[in-house]
């Protein structure tokens, strides 16, 4: 038995010490040295100020902001800690029911009629985390926007496709907007009247 137990026992304090200790300080070390923006979870800075993150989406309310995905989280939006999709398949009546309650809200939010809306402002993504929209939704949203902030519409529209962002490598997923970073440029432009991003 004991020569059985003393290698078992120094084996499991070898891969203790290695896995538990020296591989998470070598990546961590790595991490911090070779990617530090990244690491410290790519943070957008206002005036040295976190407002979030270039990862993870934020909430949206006031009509003079661009809105974002809806977030599938459950307790609070966009709550990194419970990532997940709604799991709700096409034909589930509660889905049909949360996209019917969207699309109403975003027809009553908007000041004339428009198209239909685009799918990304009405269905989250499968992380719920998602803080870029599609270039249709966040130009769906210009009127809004434009009529809240008492803006030319042509004016919202330019920061709009400014802040478009191509494809990744000119290959890999679509074009889309981050909309933190055009809710700020919009600050810029026009403080906004009590809200923050």
């Amino acid at each position: 038995m004991r020569t059985l137990l003393r290698p078992a026992l120094t084996l499991l304090g070898l891969f203790t010490l290695l896995t538990g200790l020296v591989y998470p300080l070598t990546i961590t070390g790595l991490g911090q040295s070779l990617f530090p923006r990244e690491a410290n979870g790519s943070l957008v800075l206002v005036d040295g100020v976190a407002v979030g993150s270039e990862l993870l989406g934020q909430v949206f309310d006031d009509p003079g902001y661009f809105w974002g995905r809806p977030s599938a989280t459950s307790a609070r939006p966009y709550d990194a800690a419970a990532s997940s999709g709604s799991n709700l398949g096409p034909a589930h009546p509660a889905l049909a029911e949360a996209l019917a309650t969207r699309v109403a809200h975003l027809r009553a939010t908007s000041p004339e009629p428009l198209g239909p809306v685009p799918v990304d402002l009405v269905t989250s993504s499968a992380s719920g985390l998602d803080p870029h929209v599609s270039p249709a939704a966040a130009f769906f949203q210009v009127g809004r926007v434009a009529r809240a902030r008492k803006l030319p519409e042509a004016s919202v529209r330019q920061l709009v496709e400014a802040h478009v962002e191509p494809r990744t490598l000119g290959l890999f997923g679509e074009p889309r907007v981050h909309v933190l970073r055009l809710n700020l440029a919009l600050d810029a432009l026009v403080p906004p009247s009590g809200a923050r991003p």
